[in-house]
């Protein structure tokens, strides 16, 4: 693993872009419904923090042995979400989030799946997400992408895991 910048990846129905401040006008609205953090905690950021927020992801980890791979999804001709993963060596963690008008479509499963996958392809050989014991959405999309519960604990949420 050895890009600061991931490469960008593709699903039947989505494009993973690298991850831009140019891309926060549009997630702020991506990202708007407070729903969207019924499970995960915080709210909706403007796009001025969400700018800042994605200026510090970009510049990447402050640890040289960690990366910081984001994306942004794009369905047709606009961004519906993200994916995201944290890599130390041969291990990721991963989390993925779709906008609300985009939800009950696949997205999230297609995303997540393609993520893995994609992550295998550069070297990662073990994947781990943590999910809120009462999302079942995430548990299906976590399911679907091949990861599988641990019965593992941290700070409320089950951590799922794929060993390749």
């Amino acid at each position: 693993m050895s890009p600061r910048t991931p490469e960008p990846f593709a699903t039947p129905r989505l494009e993973a872009l690298p991850l831009r401040v140019e891309y926060a006008d549009e997630m702020a609205a991506v990202l708007a419904d407070p729903a969207l953090y019924a499970f995960t905690g915080g709210a909706p950021e403007n796009p001025e923090a969400l700018r800042a927020r994605y200026a510090r992801q970009t510049a990447g980890s402050p640890d040289p042995d960690e990366l910081w791979w984001n994306w942004v999804l794009r369905a047709g001709d606009g961004l519906v979400g993200y994916v995201q993963a944290t890599v130390r060596g041969d291990r990721a963690e991963i989390a993925w989030v779709v906008g609300v008008p985009w939800q009950g479509k696949g997205y999230a499963r297609e995303a997540a799946g393609g993520l893995v996958a994609h992550l295998h392809g550069a070297g990662v050989t073990a994947v781990v997400a943590h999910i809120h014991p009462e999302h079942a959405a995430s548990a299906a999309v976590a399911a679907g992408a091949g990861l599988a519960r641990t019965g593992e604990w941290e700070d409320g949420e089950e951590r799922w895991r794929l060993v390749f």
